[in-house]
């Protein structure tokens, strides 16, 4: 019997890395990173589904995101021993489970450090689109993820070059903001969810979704996408659900990740919300089969060419025969 992986949708996500356009290896071998180091102790089949996904990526990689993810495991106790060796770290002793970087060389000079990336460099390392497939998967996993793994998933969407989806207009936003806070003062969340949907261009489905999940991580992505202010979050959190609202633990844990999260994170996640529905359409209505369409289409039945063709003689006319005249 197979153990449960680390992250729930993680192996679905490993394909993405093996696709052109959207790499998020760096940003996956990071959370799998953070995962790992959160617990002091592993058990066999943790500790063999980490070396094994770690392993596929660290050689795929940037130089930074490597570096990053040795830093992380240099002081981490529990560092599986294959792990060590592919970073190149090494125990400082026998007694000491502690392992250690070796030491550095002297750097040779180099040449000058190139400068701050412009504007114009930052934008477009930030314009890669997600495919429908992709951002099904990804919303899956956010889904499908606990408390702590959506923190850490919210957290790294920030570091990502994945494109997020444009601001709500400040108008159309501000009015939608007025409506959800009266909502939920009321305790109208089928109301509240068919404005949610509608302010953020979201189907019935995703927009029920985010709004009903039990955790709040949804709902916070989507009300920071809006730009809500804080104090408006805390009200809607006491307000739309009297029975999570009353949970004062409920009430502060979500406080506190909205106050943390960042804007550009919650739009790279309503991007995925919004690309997984175009994923569902199209597995909806994409046929069975390669040629289904062209062997749908009725075959229209060859006609027959006239025995002569226009033009080919010229037109006899009524009466002009036998005539003496």
């Amino acid at each position: 019997m197979t153990a449960a992986p680390l992250f729930p949708g993680f192996d679905g996500l490993m394909t993405l890395s093996r696709r052109e356009g959207v790499d998020i290896r760096p940003t996956l071998l990071r959370v799998l990173t953070d995962l790992y180091v959160q617990a002091n102790v592993h058990s066999a089949d943790e500790e063999r589904q980490f070396v094994e996904l770690t392993s596929r990526l660290i050689d795929e990689v940037d130089d930074a995101t490597r570096a990053a993810v040795r830093a992380r495991l240099a002081v981490y106790p529990a560092t599986p021993v294959e792990i060590l060796n592919k970073l190149g770290l090494r125990r400082s002793n026998p007694e000491q489970p502690m392992p250690a970087a070796p030491a550095i060389s002297p750097a040779a000079p180099s040449a000058p450090a190139a400068g701050p990336p412009t504007e114009a460099q930052l934008r477009m390392a930030s314009s890669l689109s997600l495919r429908p497939n992709d951002a099904a998967e990804i919303s899956e996993m956010f889904f499908a993820a606990s408390a702590s793994e959506r923190a850490l998933i919210l957290h790294n969407l920030d570091e990502t070059p994945l494109k997020a989806s444009a601001r709500i207009p400040a108008i159309r936003a501000a009015r939608a903001i007025e409506t959800l806070e009266m909502a939920a003062f009321a305790a109208d969340v089928e109301n509240f969810t068919l404005e949610l949907g509608e302010a953020l261009i979201l189907t019935s489905r995703i927009a029920a979704e985010v709004v009903r999940d039990p955790g709040g991580e949804p709902l916070a992505c989507a009300a920071k996408a809006l730009g809500m202010p804080s104090a408006v979050f805390q009200r809607v959190l006491m307000f739309l659900d009297p029975a999570s609202g009353s949970s004062v633990h409920h009430v502060y844990r979500l406080s506190r990740l909205y106050d943390r999260l960042s804007e550009r994170s919650a739009l790279v996640m309503l991007a995925a919300w919004r690309g997984s529905t175009m994923a569902v359409a199209r597995a909806k209505y994409r046929p069975s089969l390669y040629d289904d369409e062209r062997n749908r289409a009725r075959p229209a039945p060859a006609q027959a060419r006239p025995a002569v063709q226009p033009g080919a003689a010229p037109a006899v006319r009524a009466g002009s025969q036998g005539s003496g005249r």
